[in-house]
Formats: structure tokens, sequence, C-alpha cells
């Protein structure tokens, strides 16, 4: 299986933990965030990351995240209770449909209070969710994978090569204090092997 990738990408960083938790061995295809013209020819849009499997093309982190687990279910992704399935689903609909925005708004029209006090919000949420976890939903999973690369910047915050503006806004509006639980489970999540 063949996957492209651009530099920093949060979402590429979803598909690498989820084949490194796998043990996937993907082939990677870099390509210039400048010109994806390869990405374009290869799935119609020009978004990465895009999976090559056999004559399957798969854009859309989400959408490949579940084509692995689907495709390779051991080690699960995904808890084996349905009950308890549907609540991490739900819980990744909601971070790629809602938590995302205000980041997505902020960077694309500069500071708002509204959607900075939503980042805090979630911040908390979050928080609540590792009171007495080691992961977001108990055993590392779908949930972790899908939120970590995005939530990591308020543990890590972010390197001198990577300047993307979206980036930026994940260290500056998710402060985190002293002894978050967020902190420790970015930490936990890094230790985990990518592809």
């Amino acid at each position: 299986m063949r996957c492209y990738r651009v530099p920093f990408s949060t979402n590429v960083e979803r598909v690498a933990l989820a084949a490194g938790h796998k043990r996937i061995a993907l082939e990677w295809i870099d390509v210039d965030p400048d010109d994806r013209s390869l990405v374009e020819a290869a799935s119609g849009q020009p978004l990465v990351p895009v999976l090559l499997d056999g004559d399957e093309v798969i854009a859309d982190s989400p959408r490949i995240l579940l084509h692995l687990e689907e495709r390779f279910p051991e080690p699960p992704l995904l808890p084996a209770s349905p009950a308890r399935r549907a609540e991490v689903l739900v819980f990744c609909d909601w971070f790629n449909e809602t938590w995302k925005r205000p980041p997505n708004r902020i960077a694309a029209r500069g500071h708002d209070d509204a959607q900075a006090a939503r980042m805090l919000e979630a911040l908390r949420l979050f928080e609540g969710l590792l009171d007495g976890r080691d992961y977001l939903f108990g055993d590392f999973g779908l949930a972790d994978v899908t939120a970590f690369p995005f939530l990591k910047y308020a543990a890590f915050g972010r390197s001198d090569e990577d300047t993307d503006p979206f980036h930026e806004v994940l260290v500056r509006y998710q402060p985190l204090a002293t002894g978050s639980p967020l902190r420790a489970w970015a930490e936990r999540v890094d230790a985990h092997p990518r592809s």
C-alpha cells in the first residue's frame, strides 16, 4: 500500500499512527505542498492523505482509518462492543465535523473570541475523558489516533520547520495547565509507533 503525504500534515499523522499500531508498512509518497498534481491525478482532489490499496484509491483520513480497520482488524482500533464502538465513532465524527471548525476559522480569519472560547471548552472535555484513563476511551484506539495530531500542539508546541499557520493556532489557543492530563496522554500517544 502506498500513501501520499505532505510534511507536518495532521491528517497524514493519523494514518501513520493507525498503520503503525497495526504494523502495516506503508510506502509514503512525498508531495510538494505547492504542487499537488500527483494527488489530484490519483484522487481527483488535492488533499492528503490519499491511500492507494491495489486498485482502490481512498481519500480523507477518516475514511482511510476505517478502511485500515476493516482490512486489518488486528490489533483493533475500535472496541468490540457495539455500544463502545458507537461511542468512539460518535466522538470521531464530532471531532472531525465540529471540533475542527474553530481552529480552522481562526486560522482563516484571525482571532475570534467565540471560537477561542469553544477551543477552551473542548480542552476541558478532553481532560474529562482522560479522568482516570490513559487514553480517551480507555484503551488506545481510533479516538486517540483522530485527536492526537491536533491536540499534541497543546502539549509539545511546534518545531521551527513547521510554519503552518493552522498549527500556530493549535499551539496558541490550547493552553494547558501544568497538571493537565492531556499532557501525559500526548506523551503516551506520541510513544506509539508510526508507519
